[in-house]
């Protein structure tokens, strides 16, 4: 029984076929586009820095945190029992939608989360790794936006 568990948890944790870990200039493009800089006060720069710390690019990441026991899911790790459609739903969006590699509909959750009075401080990562850093300019080393 512990065997067929852990194949079945390494199958969760699985990148799933076809997909791929994006460029950090890449992620920034897509984040610069989707309107993300400078939303809510919040440089683009702190956006790469979370996408990093969060699935290190990776738009198809779903991992199971084991202490909280809920699932995040995306670019962002987006918590399913808050924002996607084994919860809440506060986004209105399928967990599922959250791991598009396009992140159109991740975009848009992420907009309405950051509008919470945590702000970019509902990632912990964030808080942690990237709000006081004074190396956030980094992130768009030598990306063209």
């Amino acid at each position: 029984m512990k065997a067929s568990g852990m194949l079945f948890l390494l199958g969760y944790l699985t990148v799933p076929s076809g997909a791929r870990v994006l460029g950090r200039c890449t992620v920034a493009d897509m984040l610069y586009r989707g309107g993300l800089d400078y939303f809510e006060g919040y440089k683009l720069e702190n956006w790469v820095c979370l996408a990093y710390y969060e699935s290190k690019f990776n738009p198809s990441a779903v991992y199971e945190n084991e202490i909280t026991g809920h699932t995040g899911f995306g670019l962002f790790q987006i918590r399913e029992d808050l924002w996607c459609d084994h919860g809440k739903n506060l986004c209105g969006v399928s967990c599922s939608e959250l791991l598009n590699p396009d992140l159109k509909k991740t975009i848009e959750c992420v907009k309405k989360i950051v509008k919470g009075k945590q702000g970019m401080g509902a990632w912990l990562n964030w808080t942690r790794n990237c709000q006081f850093s004074d190396t956030l300019s980094r992130w768009l080393d030598g990306c063209r936006l």
